[in-house]
């Protein structure tokens, strides 16, 4: 009983180890990689086979399919991808994911500790973000060894294990109860990289002789298969809550992985015998691990090469299972683009916060138009219309400012990337601000036309405020399409606006006390008109710190 449990204990102690590893190297590569993932998210075009290499490559820096697979998922469901290129990054995140079981196999168990040492030292004493990343990853791959290492130490005892030997000869010679315990193992673990580590540690326990694996390559590859199955529960869970075409893309990912798994399991043996073919030649427990590495990549190679020219029929099948139902317009408040499960995605997630606030600049944007229409009809529900708008624009901006904050908090970013996020909050800040100042107008207005026997503003002044808002409305245009396209030709012509807007306030403020004085308006009128002049003149100097703005998306 004791000795089970230590054995029980090293197995899970080992595996924790592993896992916690791979994921500290997968984070540490994407801050080495930093703006990089962004040039391999580019490859992303209507070229299936370029979709196919830009999965491959995306899930080599993350060491994780599933990671890519929210991620594709996430895009699809913001609308930054089409279904068909979701469909063909899946398809090559199939193949960069064999990239761990290939490192496995290696034989580093002398080094493992020198990695480890490396690894530390040079995170320790680095002085930059970039050679700290790079030191952390490479301690981290030593963890990920020591984690395959102690599991294979506790295992060892299993080899003379009656009970084990009689549960692993039943796996071995009936394939559907392997493909079951691959799926069931990595529905438990969440990473197909893990239970593949375990299966390569299993595979290398050597029999009775010494030589022969207790498992065998034929035994290995339907619980392999049963892996690939059980990672198709990542790709539905991300789904879930998603649109139409993030769940099509999740359920592309379980057929192709399904499909894979009826065919290769009707051909074990000559499989079995072609991987036997292709890999270095020696004693079966030396040579199973790389044995079942290459396994993984052949079968997803093979998978790959069958799906994509068949990828427009993958789309029809999927579109024609999760067919399209009428949706419920999102409300302005509501994020389009932003996807939670992306956070620890760090290049991606700041794609997706880019685009909602390239999304919130042009809600303002429509709020200016907004607030001048009211303003020029002086109707009561148009303004309450607006403003009720007003409070759900800034709740957005509320809902992407905590998004920013969850990626900072995620200790996720580098330096860079960091940087870029906390401009993107700056300039949040000013369009929020901009929204504010429409909101605090309207209120003025609508105030003043609820009050009994209220004093109306003369046709000069409402002439004069729409004038106003015109010239706001230009500069605000001609700012953020400059902040878009990242041009300062026209700073100069904004600012001399600001000037422009400055004179024309100074103007109304003198115009209004001539009319107060001769009796053509209210002298009631005169501080809710002094205020919407302010927020004016505050709305003329958020306009020109937009156009100050330099983002680097």
């Amino acid at each position: 009983m004791k000795d089970t449990m230590q054995i029980l204990f090293g197995l899970l102690g080992g595996l924790a180890v592993f896992i916690f590893g791979m994921n500290m190297m997968s984070e540490c590569l994407q801050k080495a990689a930093g703006e990089k993932m962004k040039s391999i998210l580019a490859l992303l075009t209507k070229n299936p086979v370029m979709g196919v290499l830009a999965g491959a490559l995306t899930t080599a820096v993350l060491q994780s399919s599933s990671a890519t697979t929210v991620m594709a998922i996430g895009f699809v469901s913001a609308g930054l991808m089409s279904l068909p290129q979701s469909i063909s990054i899946i398809l090559g995140a199939n193949i960069g994911t064999t990239m761990t079981a290939q490192i496995i196999a290696f034989k580093i168990s002398d080094y493992i500790y020198l990695f480890i040492f490396a690894g530390f030292a040079v995170s320790y004493v680095a002085k930059t973000e970039k050679v700290k990343n790079i030191g952390q990853t490479v301690f981290a791959f030593g963890l990920l060894f020591l984690g395959i290492e102690t599991m294979g130490t506790v295992m060892k005892p299993l080899a003379g294990s009656p009970f084990f030997l009689n549960m692993i000869e039943r796996v071995a010679h009936i394939p559907v109860l392997g493909v079951l315990t691959g799926t069931f193992m990595t529905l438990v673990v969440q990473s197909s990289s893990a239970t593949i580590a375990v299966l390569q540690n299993f595979a290398q326990q050597a029999g009775a002789d010494g030589v022969t694996s207790i498992l065998g390559l034929a035994g290995a590859i339907p619980i392999l298969l049963g892996d690939n199955v059980g990672t198709t529960i990542t790709a539905l869970l991300a789904s879930v809550g998603q649109a139409k075409d993030a769940k099509r893309t999740a359920l592309a990912h379980c057929i192709f992985n399904l499909s894979g798994c009826f065919l290769f399991i009707w051909l074990i043996q000559p499989f079995a015998a072609l991987i036997r073919a292709i890999s270095p030649a020696g004693p079966e427990v030396a040579v199973i691990s790389r044995q079942i590495a290459n396994a993984h990549t052949m079968f997803n190679l093979v998978m790959t090469l069958i799906w994509t020219p068949l990828l427009p029929y993958m789309v029809k099948l999927v579109t024609g299972l999760i067919r399209e139902g009428a949706q419920a317009p999102k409300a302005m408040s509501e994020p389009f683009y932003l996807d939670n499960k992306l956070v620890m995605q760090p290049a991606a997630a700041l794609q997706l916060a880019e685009m909602e606030t390239v999304r919130c600049g042009e809600l303002a944007n429509t709020l200016l138009e907004g607030l001048a229409g009211s303003v020029k009809a002086e109707d009561v529900r148009l303004t309450e219309a607006v403003l009720e708008n007003t409070g759900q624009v800034r709740s957005l901006y509320e809902r992407v400012t905590e998004y920013l904050s969850e990626l900072f908090s995620s200790g996720s970013m580098s330096e860079e990337q960091a940087h870029e996020a906390a401009g993107i909050l700056y300039l949040l800040g000013d369009l929020d601000r901009i929204v504010f100042l429409c909101q605090e107008i309207l209120e003025q207005f609508l105030s003043q036309s609820q009050k009994k026997n209220k004093a109306r503003y003369s046709k000069e002044a409402r002439k004069e405020l729409e004038q106003s808002l015109i010239l706001i409305r230009q500069m605000y245009g001609e700012a953020f399409q400059m902040l878009l396209n990242g041009e300062r030709d026209n700073l100069k012509k904004i600012r001399k606006k600001k000037e422009k807007m400055l004179d024309l306030s100074l103007h109304m403020r003198k115009a209004h006390l001539e009319r107060v004085e001769k009796g053509k308006c209210s002298v009631k009128l005169t501080k809710p008109f002094y205020k919407i002049l302010n927020a004016l003149d505050r709305l003329s100097n958020g306009c020109a710190n937009i156009a100050d703005h330099e983002l680097t998306w």
